[in-house]
């Protein structure tokens, strides 16, 4: 861990020229006090750096200490400079991870490439905090300490104990034998066995972890798209209901933010879309559509059609003018 920090630490003094201990420290994620020390060990290691006093002072190295990676072409240095940008990587706490992966990475780049793929990099935006609507995404906060037991067991091949919180029930232990982890639009899942049938966790739901010594039960190759493609399918088909709408095209994404899944769509003969869609149970399936007015019509189930209609008749009998 201390050898990765003092990598990173002489990494950000190449990139920055010259930076305050307080300024190491919050890029660092330590104490000043721990700054300093890595700071004495890299002038003890004969690393060339120095401090400056004053005002503006800071910690600066000597001019030319760095080395180059020639291997790597524009795009291949954009694409990981582009990847760096996104919030996926926060699901499963590799977010330091890959901050510091990509300091490397630009810290070797060449001269002549550095600035065009920097610059490149600036012009791609992957996922911002918020939609043109000013909608900030939901994303699932898994604590630091459970994500690296999970991670660990994981990637180890080890059994892992969680002490998790299914939707409205108490926390409960359980051991699992894990098999790989998977992000959805933010959300982190455990894919895993318990006692030989499928499991899939949410990860935000995790609320402690260990792992275990003993040797999960799993396969030695494994193929994580398939395997979620299945459990998905599974899912839709457990309880849900699947609904035949009609909807105003400038409405579509509206709509299908409110939907579990999309299971076919075509154009309709009157210039709308015709969408089946699949939702948790009828109550969800009502309260979408009616956030969506007149722009979408239920054709299927009779049911819905039916509840929907009780309700506008209700609403319309609150409001009925009295005289």
């Amino acid at each position: 861990m201390r050898a990765d920090r003092l990598v990173s630490l002489v990494l950000l003094l190449r990139r920055h020229g010259r930076l305050t201990a307080d300024t190491l420290a919050r890029e660092l994620e330590v104490s000043t006090r721990t700054v300093l020390r890595d700071i004495e060990a890299l002038s003890v290691a004969g690393v060339p750096v120095y401090a400056e006093r004053g005002r503006h002072g800071g910690f600066s190295l000597l001019p030319g200490f760095r080395t180059e990676l020639t291997g790597l072409n524009h795009d291949e240095a954009l694409a990981l400079l582009t990847a760096g940008s996104g919030r996926g990587e926060q699901v499963l706490g590799l977010g330091s991870a890959l901050a510091s992966a990509v300091r490397k990475v630009v810290d070797a780049l060449p001269e002549s490439r550095l600035a065009t793929a920097s610059d490149a990099a600036r012009r791609f935006l992957v996922d911002p905090e918020t939609d043109l609507l000013s909608r900030r995404p939901v994303t699932d906060e898994v604590p630091d300490a459970v994500m690296t037991e999970v991670r660990r067991a994981v990637l180890a091949g080890h059994k892992l104990r969680i002490h998790y919180a299914a939707a409205g029930q108490a926390p409960q232990w359980r051991t699992v034998d894990p098999i790989g982890l998977v992000t959805v639009r933010d959300r982190g899942y455990l894919l895993a066995t318990r006692a030989g049938e499928d499991r899939t966790y949410r990860l935000s739901r995790v609320v402690a972890a260990e792992e275990l010594p003993e040797a999960a039960q799993r396969p030695n190759r494994v193929d994580l798209d398939r395997i979620w493609r299945e459990r998905s399918a599974r899912f839709l088909a457990d309880g849900h209901i699947t609904v035949l709408v009609r909807v105003n095209p400038a409405r579509r994404e509206d709509l299908l933010d409110t939907a579990v899944a999309v299971r076919a769509e075509e154009p309709d003969e009157d210039g709308g879309l015709r969408l089946e869609l699949t939702y948790q149970d009828a109550w969800h399936a009502e309260w979408a559509l009616w956030q969506l007015g007149t722009d979408v019509e239920a054709l299927a189930p009779r049911s819905l059609r039916v509840a929907l209609r009780d309700r506008a008749a209700a609403i319309v009998a609150r409001y009925e003018d009295p005289s």
